[in-house]
């Protein structure tokens, strides 16, 4: 009896064990699933969430390139009803190019997130175009290069900045208010292997452009001016480009020329040399110093001085001042004689440089009173004064503040300048030489 007793007390201990641990395994299998419910509900609201505010952002994007587009096709419309023809065709290429660049945005937005299906939509510009094309040849209304101009001066300066002024012009010579034209710019050397310099142009929006350009080298050039790779009216045409003068650093001079007491010396464009001399006659002497022409003789006649205390050269015309027959005469290059003017005045000089309006009216005087004997005066307005008896070179600056001084001359009276490269050539009476200084 005991023992039947035992077996069924471990019977039921067995029982309530492996019950308890089936209890304790649903327990615990139970809430591992809930715990992976509710990781798989939040995994599932975060994934909606996020497809939600990406197709809302897509729906945003759509809806605003819907209304781009709606845009332009009412700013179409309006412009076509309002605007000036000219406001047409500056506008006109806009718009449809907008509406290229909407098109392309809007077609690569992605359907759903997870996809890379598009949405696929097809605006047409045909009719666009063609309401455009009604306006007629828009030639009409575009910038004419042959009737477009440009402004500039006609002097260059190596190393300085040279500003091109263009205006567009339409080809019935209406001036074209809106910018987006091909314009450029181009410095040829004549000499120098043909360097060429390209201009930086500015585009001011309204129809004009700014070329600049900066010459490297001096000499003569070709100024060329393209609108849509034409010429434009006057271009090519022909440009001086000269050296930046810095005659604070004259020095060095060189012999170039020995002759007898040389009174003033003029410098030809083509480089000859003309030295007015106490022998009462101009020489001629080439660029190296070769002696190739002697104008004029002692006398009274036309043709004739018996003081060539001033020359100069303008082009082919050479002007000869005769204080010995107190006039002016006015010569060809070769020495023909062509006129003359001037007579004796009463007047006493005061030694020093004056100053007359064109006309001929009196302005005012500066220098130094020892002994002015000649004077030059390049296109900035620097003025290089030779004082004879000062033995030296003043040079003042175009507010005429003297700057410089070169000594160690002998009687110096006259003083030219090369108008091809700025040297400046002194004639030094006391040593029977011309000096040339190059810069």
């Amino acid at each position: 009896m005991d023992e039947k007793n035992r077996m069924i007390e471990q019977v039921d201990f067995s029982k309530r064990n492996a019950s308890l641990a089936i209890n304790n395994a649903f327990e615990t299998l139970q809430q591992t699933l809930e715990e992976r419910k509710k990781t798989l509900l939040s995994e599932l609201e975060a994934i909606s969430l996020s497809n939600t505010t990406a197709l809302a952002l897509q729906k945003e994007q759509f809806e605003k390139m819907v209304g781009d587009i709606g845009h332009y096709t009412d700013m179409a419309s309006h412009i076509l009803q309002t605007h000036t023809d000219h406001e047409i065709v500056a506008l006109g290429g806009l718009i449809p190019t907008e509406l290229q660049a909407t098109l392309k945005r809007v077609q690569i937005i992605s359907l759903t997130p997870n996809q890379h299906s598009n949405i696929t939509v097809s605006v047409q510009t045909d009719d666009l175009i063609r309401q455009f094309s009604k306006l007629g040849n828009l030639l009409d209304f575009y910038p004419s290069p042959s009737s477009s101009r440009w402004t500039s001066t006609s002097v260059a300066k190596v190393g300085a900045s040279y500003h091109v002024k263009v205006q567009s012009k339409t080809s019935e010579g209406e001036e074209y208010l809106y910018g987006g034209v091909e314009v450029k710019g181009e410095m040829r050397s004549k000499t120098h292997n043909g360097a060429v310099v390209y201009g930086e142009v500015e585009d001011h929006r309204d129809g004009t452009y700014t070329i600049t350009l900066t010459p490297q080298t001096a000499g003569p050039h070709q100024l060329l001016i393209t609108m849509d790779g034409q010429h434009v009216q006057n271009s090519p045409n022909d440009l001086d480009v000269r050296p930046i003068r810095d005659y604070r650093i004259l020095c060095n001079a060189q012999q170039v020329i020995q002759c007898n007491r040389p009174m003033c010396v003029a410098i030809h464009d083509n480089g000859d040399i003309y030295v007015g001399s106490n022998d009462s006659c101009i020489y001629v002497f080439d660029r190296v110093g070769q002696l190739k022409n002697t104008i004029g003789r002692r006398g009274s006649g036309d043709g004739q001085f018996t003081h060539t205390s001033g020359i100069a050269i303008k082009g082919d015309v050479l002007y000869v001042s005769d204080s010995g027959n107190h006039c002016v005469q006015k010569l060809t290059s070769s020495g023909k004689f062509l006129h003359k003017f001037g007579q004796q005045g009463s007047a006493r000089g005061s030694n020093t440089i004056k100053v007359f309006t064109k006309e001929g009216v009196y302005v005012r005087m500066y220098g130094d009173p020892n002994d002015s004997s000649g004077i030059a005066i390049d296109d900035e307005g620097y003025s290089l004064v030779s004082e004879c008896w000062g033995n030296c070179l003043f040079i003042y600056d175009p507010d005429e503040n003297k700057i410089h001084t070169v000594g160690n001359l002998m009687h110096p009276y006259g003083t030219a300048l090369d108008p091809r490269d700025g040297s400046v050539f002194i004639a030094n009476y006391g040593a029977n030489t011309v000096l040339k200084y190059c810069l």
